[in-house]
């Protein structure tokens, strides 16, 4: 699996560096009603884990919230800046307060903390921080460039998030629900026929693929096409069908290996076992495989 991206920038860097955060008195801890604190419309999780929500408010209620959330004023109420998951089990575990900072953020600063406190702290799946970033990108016309800044992340990073929401709606949810990575889901977008990338997701999916073996599967695949459209070797055998079994070995092999692989079937009992590598590491890869 893909490890997942860290923002280089913190919240407290947001909070702490001047953008506008409001000091309580000191010794003092600001303590808000549950009920005058609304959900924040720049929130770019959709979905939050059951299971997670009823372990933190366990442990809310023996420990009580460790961390304070943070809230910006809007007429007499709050609106929560970041601290949802908190919230939400706050509210489970039956607490009438919770423990806030106050900041004075504009819309911008607070879509910024949201996307920082959920990408670095809670992890969003890939589409929901395309969609994230893609929302701040078009709000405040930025480049990738001046928001990978702002975040502290590498500007591919923005790129190649954002990428994802071109892709088909079916692969899309594929990619929000960990069927697919977003490793698979770059070597998809280079595939330009839709029915061709769903028909290759759903091999990914079926078969388990890696990145790699998806690279390689693509490749293959693609290299079998002209040779089936030019009638084959030229040779005047007849074709030899592969067995479900063939099949099986092969798709197993080049799963193992990661890279294009091909039986080929030249009669009974006989046969050839094709590896293509595309890389020096794809060659030392194969070579560790099968001296083990």
């Amino acid at each position: 699996m893909e490890k997942k991206s860290r923002l280089g920038r913190g919240l407290d860097a947001l909070i702490g560096g001047g953008d506008g955060a409001v000091t309580p008195p000191a010794g003092a801890l600001s303590q808000v009603s549950v009920e005058v604190i609304e959900q924040s419309p720049f929130q770019p999780r959709k979905g939050f884990d059951d299971d997670e929500l009823s372990a933190l408010s366990a442990s809310i209620k023996t420990h009580g919230i460790l961390q304070p959330l943070v809230v910006r004023q809007v007429g007499d109420r709050f609106q929560l800046v970041a601290g949802e998951r908190r919230l939400r089990a706050a509210r489970a575990a039956g607490l009438d307060s919770v423990p806030v900072t106050v900041v004075n953020f504009n819309d911008q600063q607070a879509l910024e903390a949201a996307l920082i406190e959920n990408i670095q702290r809670s992890d969003l799946n890939p589409i929901e921080k395309a969609m994230g970033f893609k929302d701040y990108l078009d709000r405040y016309q930025m480049t990738h460039e001046q928001l990978a800044v702002r975040l502290g992340l590498a500007r591919p990073t923005i790129t190649n998030l954002v990428a994802l929401l071109e892709l088909p709606q079916e692969l899309q949810s594929a990619v929000r629900v960990g069927q697919l990575t977003t490793g698979h889901a770059k070597v998809l977008k280079g595939i330009t026929d839709p029915a061709r990338q769903m028909q290759v997701s759903k091999e990914i999916i079926a078969r388990g693929l890696s990145v790699h073996a998806t690279e390689a599967f693509v490749k293959q695949s693609a290299a079998e096409k002209p040779a089936a459209e030019g009638g084959g070797e030229g040779n005047g055998k007849p074709h030899v069908e592969k067995t479900n079994h063939v099949q099986g070995v092969e798709d197993e092999l080049r799963k193992k290996l990661g890279v294009r692989l091909e039986i080929k079937v030249k009669g009974k009992d006989k046969g050839q076992i094709v590896l293509t590598f595309e890389s020096n590491d794809d060659f030392e890869r194969v070579l560790e495989v099968l001296r083990k």
